[in-house]
């Protein structure tokens, strides 16, 4: 009977993209529950003084992005070899827990312990979701599909600004509790609706030892490591996300403090123009990038490049500009952009690594995008207490430059979807005429 239904359901046409909608919800919760201390501080720092200072916020939230980024391969790994439905169902339980649990929190050290708890929890979650979808959207609908996927995440950041209006009508405690209970239930609604779809096949029957286990995943990182693009994307993944995390984690500070207004009005106001903005983003770069791929097979790419070529003046405007107009219009500008180039990363990826290994791939490439992440988060709480913010920006700039000219000069893909077969043609070489007409 389950079995029948289980078929009956993902038989249904539209059933890829209700997939897409499940899980949008779950990356809405993803980014919510995280960000939502961000927004929060200025209550929180009332019971747990030791957030007042800045230093000490960058570390708290640092302390999730090292946790997240260095769980990133491994949970990207296991995803390409188990089922990817049962790892988003138990990450999400378990990060929703923790997020129940923040609001119990106390003192400093009960808050980076939930904060590393919910890095590792989290961390499961992207690679599995987005190799999911990418099996189940495997033609011209993939970019759109990511980009429906990826707006939940920015829905998320915007209703994260959220968290200090709910906290000032309520209490902080209330609104960690609160969402906490929503993730965990949620949980329990994916495991009837919720189906794996992978587009190879894996030997569960047949016992493998530990040490074939370990042959079978370093063939996987072999594969991934000695090609050149996979090295290409992992720092035009990471360079752009160092203004990407600085302005998710650091943008509500800027505009209490330069635009002189309280917190519960700061955080909506600039998670929701970031948020909004990068909606829009990974809706049209989604849609501009499954029609230009469909026209010249370096369409997505050209995409991400227009993307985050507009986050340059928008990092200009967040960082040297004054007033209400310059900072708000900075952030538009930058969520469009950054939205455009994040809708892309996944399907590029497929360009240049088969199915069985994209998990993996997705994780190395949150390792290196979150350790930038962490790097940046840390930094500019220092240079926000010393004074030296415009150099980070500087460096942030100069980093997006170098992304945008690798991205167009190095990568050069063959097909729209890489495959084995594909892959290991473009990897054997060419065998000489003279031997092919001996053997023949």
């Amino acid at each position: 009977m389950i079995k029948a239904g289980s078929s009956k359901l993902t038989s249904k046409k539209n059933y890829p993209w209700l997939v897409v909608g499940m899980l949008c919800f779950v990356a809405l919760l993803n980014y919510l529950d995280r960000q939502m201390l961000a927004t929060m501080k200025p209550f929180m720092e009332v019971d747990i003084v030791e957030l007042i200072t800045a230093t000490n916020f960058g570390r708290l939230m640092a302390v999730f992005l090292w946790v997240y980024a260095l769980m990133s391969p491994l949970s990207g790994i296991i995803a390409d070899r188990l089922n990817r439905k049962w790892l988003i169902v138990i990450s999400l339980f378990v990060w929703s827990g923790v997020t129940l649990s923040m609001g119990y929190a106390r003192n400093m050290d009960q808050l980076y312990i939930l904060r590393a708890v919910m890095g590792i929890s989290e961390a499961f979650y992207v690679p599995a979701a987005l190799s999911l979808i990418a099996d189940y959207h495997q033609g011209k609908t993939r970019s759109l599909a990511i980009g429906f996927h990826t707006s939940g995440i920015y829905l998320g950041q915007a209703f994260g600004g959220f968290g200090a209006t709910l906290a000032a009508g309520t209490s902080w405690q209330f609104t960690f509790h609160s969402f906490g209970v929503i993730g965990m239930v949620y949980s329990l609604l994916l495991i009837a609706f919720l189906r794996e779809k992978k587009t190879y096949t894996i030997d569960t029957i047949r016992k493998r030892s530990v040490r074939q286990e370990f042959s079978a995943m370093g063939k996987g990182l072999t594969m991934l490591f000695s090609n050149i693009a996979f090295w290409v994307i992992l720092f035009y993944f990471s360079a752009p996300s160092l203004p990407g995390w600085a302005t998710k984690n650091w943008l509500p500070t800027l505009f209490s403090e330069s635009l002189h207004m309280g917190m519960e009005q700061a955080g909506p106001l600039s998670t929701m123009t970031l948020a909004l903005a990068s909606l829009v983003g990974v809706l049209a770069g989604g849609y501009l990038s499954d029609r230009w791929v469909a026209k010249r097979l370096k369409g997505r790419i050209y995409t991400s490049v227009i993307g985050l070529g507009l986050t340059i003046p928008a990092l200009v405007l967040i960082g040297y500009g004054s007033g209400l107009f310059m900072i708000i219009a900075g952030a538009l500008l930058f969520g469009l952009g950054f939205g455009i180039f994040d809708v892309n990363n996944m399907p590029i990826l497929c360009q240049f690594v088969p199915s069985r290994y994209r998990a993996t791939g997705y994780g190395f490439m949150n390792l290196a995008g979150i350790s930038a992440g962490a790097i940046i988060t840390k930094e500019l709480g220092k240079a926000l207490d010393a004074g030296y913010m415009n150099w980070v920006f500087v460096a942030m700039i100069g980093a997006v430059a170098a992304a945008i000219i690798l991205q167009l000069t190095i990568l050069q893909p063959a097909t729209i979807d890489m495959t084995d077969e594909l892959l290991t043609r473009e990897n054997t070489p060419e065998m000489p005429r003279s031997c092919r007409d001996n053997m023949a």
